[in-house]
């Protein structure tokens, strides 16, 4: 059998096992854990409020590491999820092998893994979040035969004492280098710490967003990864994320994921890229373009836009952040390489060659085939999003734009090649719909098309319930305007949701 060709991998289990961590086995993490002196293993599981929870255990031997890794743990549910009731709370949270990691921060070494939950019967729990993503991608698969890969932009800002000597530049931080960006190091950290726990990392820079008060600077960075089935995407999403909060917290500065830290300046969000695969292969694009395969994916995306907020936005201070002139979209349509749309196909390096010849002119041309790398990028998203339940919708989006009958003429409606806010294309403006303005507006969305959401039991009709509940309990119609120049109401709101999910 060939060797692993995964070995220049930074994840330290692939290195060690010689082998991709799809295919790690029990006995596998028992070899790596007796060789490596781990002594303690971490069960992870995201609950009910977005957040990973922790259960630790102290390895007291062989039979007890067999048994816990080959049979899960028990949980009360009842603290984890809202609805599942006191007198039958038990569940179990069974490890997902391939998502292993050692923990960067333990002093005892120690090994981490995501879980799965699974009811009394031994079943998987139908409302579980990370089960609904997975019914959504087998459902997918099933109906389309196509792969749903995607992976996330994950913006977030650092807060920190002003620096005097290199002060951050307003809303000028994009791509900023060391010493002009103070929290380069921190990001850089994170990286290698998320790549050594599986994170598939495209690459990690300075965003826009950074300004400064009397004592304080803040500045936005991005850490962005590459495409990988739907499940790993969020697998990976949440442990990032997990490490930069640890990472923050390590070093005395707040790190936060939320929509807006003030308004005015840039707010973060979470954009997400998707390419369809078929037999490894990218059917995005056709020979004369984007196909129409992608065409129907964005109608899809497009069609249920509004809904889609009630994953992907789920906080007041979302609405604050989805505000016209500042690159968060606004209205719903699509373009090419426009960062004013909802929907956007980003530069794919297609009908381009000689770029490495022209700047390298003693080199030989590269005439290895590539795989295409196009994909399509929705930009609503922010860093509230229920990640679970965020790109399940998005999966279900994807199969109700290719099981529409008139998505092709959708796609073509919705397209747009101008800056729409420019005075110049206001008539164009006009003819667009608008996203939400508020949490009730979304949830006032997800009950209209809750149907399609709800199709073949993928989201429970009490995880439906429980969403919109949610977002109306906020009452937040029309906050925008009542907050508008209040801006000590804006920062309380904004530090009550600074680290909300």
């Amino acid at each position: 059998m060939d060797k692993y060709q995964g070995i220049i991998s930074a994840n330290l289990l692939e290195q060690f096992l010689d082998k991709p961590c799809n295919s790690f086995t029990r006995t596998d993490l028992i070899r790596f854990i007796e060789e490596k002196g781990i002594r303690m293993l971490n069960f992870r599981y995201v609950a009910e409020d977005g957040k990973l929870k922790t259960l630790n255990f102290v390895i007291n031997g062989r039979d007890h590491l067999e048994s816990v890794l080959a049979t899960g743990e028990r949980v009360d549910g009842s603290s984890l999820f809202s609805f599942i009731g006191a007198g039958s709370s038990d569940l179990y949270v069974v490890p997902r092998y391939k998502t292993a990691f050692v923990n960067p921060f333990s002093e005892v070494p120690t090994l981490d893994m995501l879980c799965s939950y699974y009811d009394s019967e031994g079943k998987p729990l139908e409302s579980s979040p990370e089960y609904i993503l997975r019914k959504a991608h087998k459902r997918f698969k099933s109906s389309s035969g196509f792969v749903f890969k995607a992976m996330g932009e994950l913006e977030y800002y650092v807060q920190g004492v002003k620096e005097e000597m290199y002060p951050t530049e307003d809303q000028r931080g994009y791509h900023a280098s060391s010493p002009f960006s103070n929290y380069e190091s921190l990001r850089l950290e994170a990286m290698k710490l998320i790549s050594r726990a599986g994170g598939k990392i495209k690459y990690g820079h300075c965003e826009v967003g950074s300004f400064s008060t009397d004592a304080e600077s803040f500045e936005q960075h991005e850490i962005e990864f590459l495409p990988v089935d739907a499940e790993d995407a969020v697998d990976q999403l949440i442990i990032a994320k997990w490490i930069l909060r640890q990472l923050g917290d390590k070093y005395g500065v707040n790190l936060s994921f939320a929509p807006k830290i003030t308004v005015g300046k840039a707010g973060s969000g979470l954009h997400v890229h998707m390419m369809l695969t078929k037999d490894g292969k990218n059917e995005m694009m056709s020979e004369k373009g984007l196909s129409d395969i992608a065409k129907k994916l964005i109608a899809g995306l497009l069609d249920l836009a509004s809904p889609l907020t009630a994953f992907g936005n789920t906080l007041p201070t979302s609405y604050l952040r989805l505000v016209p002139h500042q690159e968060a979209p606004t209205n719903i349509c699509w373009g090419d390489r426009n960062r004013s749309v909802l929907v956007r196909v980003p530069l794919g390096w297609q009908a381009v060659s000689g770029m490495i010849k022209d700047a390298n002119p003693l080199s030989e041309e590269n005439s290895q085939n590539f795989d295409s790398k196009q994909t399509v990028e929705i930009r609503s998203p922010d860093g509230s999003a229920d990640l679970y339940h965020l790109f399940a919708g998005l999966i279900m989006a994807a199969q109700h734009g290719l099981e529409m009958e008139n998505a092709l003429e959708m796609a073509n409606q919705l397209y747009v090649d101008v800056n729409i806010f420019q005075d110049k294309h206001k008539d164009r403006l006009a003819q667009l719909a608008n996203l939400p303005e508020c949490c009730e507006d979304s949830a006032k969305a997800l009950q209209q098309r809750r149907d399609i959401f709800e199709k073949d039991g993928v989201f429970p009709t009490g995880t439906i319930d429980n969403i919109i509940g949610t977002l109306n309990a906020f009452q937040d119609k029309g906050l925008s305007e009542k907050l508008y120049g209040k801006t000590e109401e804006i920062r309380k709101l904004v530090y009550k949701y600074l680290h909300h999910m």
